[in-house]
């Protein structure tokens, strides 16, 4: 699966820099590719829902500092929140972004398991309001590097909690919002 990885970030490198001077540099903005390091999903209801928000990724020592703020969610409710293998937001139902991002071949579990999907972040806690933060410190990711990279990839809230056990998905239930990890902006 690490060559799937390294295919991976070989593919999406040739996509995203089609008509700049090669890999070494983000078209147009003189950037190196592994100088990326923070990537933004902004995510979007799906069908019949109205959760939206944000989830920022910046690469810091240690692994990948991962930020969420979400809103339109049930009050008082968890709600899974997992990276699925695609940055394809077509299907009105978030079906488009395939299962859980899983390089590895490791079976589900939480976040703090050391074997688990790439994608398994967890559960997000919704205040009575509907909205939720999300913070944590992921060391099986990255964004653009070697070891899982993420970018291009989906994010995806579930109408329901993680159960952290089912296989293969946590019994999360439906996808309630879809978000594609990109580059984001760099900030000035």
């Amino acid at each position: 699966m690490k060559d799937r990885s390294i295919l991976s970030v070989a593919v999406l490198c040739a996509l995203v820099f089609i008509g700049s001077t090669g890999c070494a540099h983000l078209h147009g903005h003189g950037e190196s590719w592994s100088s990326i390091n923070q990537a933004v999903a902004v995510m979007h209801p799906t069908l019949d829902s109205n959760t939206r928000g944000t989830v920022t990724f910046t690469q810091v020592s240690g692994g990948v500092y991962i930020s969420a703020n979400i809103e339109g969610l049930n009050p008082g409710a968890m709600h899974a929140i997992h990276i699925h293998q695609y940055g394809d937001a077509r299907d009105p139902k978030g079906k488009s972004a395939g299962g859980h991002y899983n390089p590895q071949n490791h079976p589900h579990a939480g976040p703090a398991a050391a074997m688990r999907h790439a994608g398994d972040l967890g559960n997000l806690e919704a205040d009575s309001t509907g909205r939720a933060h999300y913070e944590r410190l992921d060391t099986q990711i990255s964004i653009a590097g070697l070891k899982n990279p993420v970018i291009g990839s989906g994010v995806i809230i579930h109408a329901g909690a993680d159960d952290l056990t089912t296989q293969p998905t946590g019994a999360a239930g439906a996808r309630i919002a879809i978000g594609v990890i990109g580059v984001a902006k760099p900030a000035n």
